[in-house]
């Protein structure tokens, strides 16, 4: 399972958020520019702080090699920590925004239900 141990998880994670959306929750997320200046935000958060408990020089975080791919940027950060990133940030505010409409039909359900 050389490579796979941490890859395979985090290709797994954003293809199921991807598809959750997509084929299911279809908010339109993706088509909001509040989204992606939002991931921009994150991963500016993400690089220097898991850049530093990552770094190969003196590493707080270490990941086994025979887990991963092995290809490390910036920072010395293994990319799939950017998939889990994405996965992570992105189901969170698919969360928020299905719990925000569940709200909305409770709110219409009982305003109709007054008249």
């Amino acid at each position: 399972m050389t490579g796979l141990g941490y890859t395979l998880p985090a290709v797994l994670s954003v293809a199921a958020v991807v598809v959750a959306e997509l084929a299911w929750l279809r908010t339109g997320l993706f088509r909001w520019p509040a989204y992606w200046i939002t991931l921009a935000i994150v991963s500016a958060f993400q690089v220097p702080v898991d850049g530093w408990l990552t770094k190969l020089s003196a590493p707080i975080v270490r990941y086994d090699p025979a887990h991963h791919l092995g290809p490390r940027f910036p920072l010395d950060i293994p990319v799939e920590d950017f998939l889990f990133g994405f996965s992570l940030v992105t189901a969170t505010l698919l969360a928020w925004l299905c719990a925000e409409r569940r709200a909305e039909r409770r709110t219409t359900s009982r305003e109709e239900a007054h008249r």
